[in-house]
């Protein structure tokens, strides 16, 4: 197990490598550059000419877009990677790690919450469903998935909004608390502030729920549809056992070891899948930040971001390989 899981490590850092190399360079290639956009008001006054939008590119290391231009500026952010140094933001004008770890807390809670409901949920319903295969109950699960899997994000959510913020007003539609609520600083202030913000966060937390359970029912249907045709729960139910005891002491245990592959997308989709969600109920998390530090072409943080998501994805598949040789023993890791 050590030695594969030192083998794997090296290999990572291999394919951060070159992942590193495909972002930069796309990043740099994008049709727009944070100097053009911050000083575009300038440009159309008449305030900046062209020599002075070059010798600002040029301070920001943003002038040459030649193919050498590109690998030089990239192996200039590689080096001061390396000494534990991702730059300065040229948005939010803050060192790149200090934005991520003052804003990465709450896009984690928010999809951590909903990443458990969605199990809570998904599984249950996948399992239901696949054990009443084509009734009332199969169809409305089948239903409800396509509909989960053909919304976008940004449609579904601005729906709920209109339903129960503006309609309805039960819920706040954006933000994390009310904009003209100050809470003490004791202990029914600190309580009164987080249920604040929980009724802030059932919207966002709902729609993602909603929007990523029919990918998982689905699976978990039809990993459970497999497993119900295998010999051994047909002798089961030879011998007697109830369908309950069948289903979820024999059948449920074998259909959670492909779900464990799973645990590569959970992990980078924890901080990386709230970017629309963030940005339609204007959260200040991690993923709006990096939506929109996108938009105006801010490199060291977009490469920042990105690089931190392809770090949780390779840690998340070392993750899943390790955790489906736990709940399959005949599973043994390579070395």
């Amino acid at each position: 197990m050590f030695k594969y899981i030192v083998k794997r490590l090296g290999i990572s850092i291999i394919i951060l490598l070159g992942v590193s190399i495909i972002i930069y360079t796309m990043v740099r290639l994008m049709p727009i550059d944070f100097i053009t956009t911050n000083f575009a008001g300038q440009i159309q006054t008449g305030a900046f000419d062209e020599n002075d939008l070059l010798r600002f590119k040029e301070l920001y290391g943003l002038a040459d877009n030649s193919f050498l231009g590109i690998l030089k500026g990239y192996f200039k952010w590689l080096a001061n990677v390396l000494q534990g140094d991702f730059g300065n933001s040229f948005k939010y004008r803050k060192p790149v790690t200090q934005v991520i770890g003052e804003n990465m807390w709450i896009s984690f809670a928010i999809a951590m919450i909903a990443t458990v409901l969605q199990f809570l949920i998904a599984i249950p319903l996948g399992i239901s469903s696949a054990t009443h295969q084509y009734s009332v109950r199969d169809y409305t699960v089948t239903v409800f998935t396509m509909i989960g899997l053909s919304l976008p994000t940004y449609f579904f959510a601005a729906i709920v909004v209109k339903i129960f913020a503006v309609n309805l007003g039960w819920l706040p539609a954006n933000g994390l608390i009310y904009a003209s609520s100050s809470y003490p600083a004791t202990f029914l202030g600190f309580m009164s502030k987080l249920g604040d913000m929980a009724l802030h966060l059932i919207l966002p937390i709902g729609v993602s729920v909603v929007l990523s359970l029919g990918g998982l029912m689905r699976y978990t249907r039809t990993n459970t549809l497999e497993v119900l045709s295998a010999d051994y729960i047909r002798t089961a139910r030879a011998k007697g056992l109830s369908e309950k005891k069948v289903i979820y002491k024999h059948a449920f245990r074998n259909t959670l070891i492909p779900l464990a592959t799973l645990l590569a997308g959970i992990i980078p989709s924890l901080f990386g899948g709230m970017m629309i969600t963030e940005q339609v109920f204007a959260i200040d998390g991690i993923g709006r930040l990096a939506y929109q530090a996108l938009t105006v072409g801010d490199v060291p943080f977009v490469m920042g971001y990105n690089m931190f998501l392809a770090v949780l994805t390779v840690l998340g598949t070392l993750l899943s390989d390790i955790m489906y040789s736990i709940v399959d023993p005949r599973v043994k890791l390579g070395r």
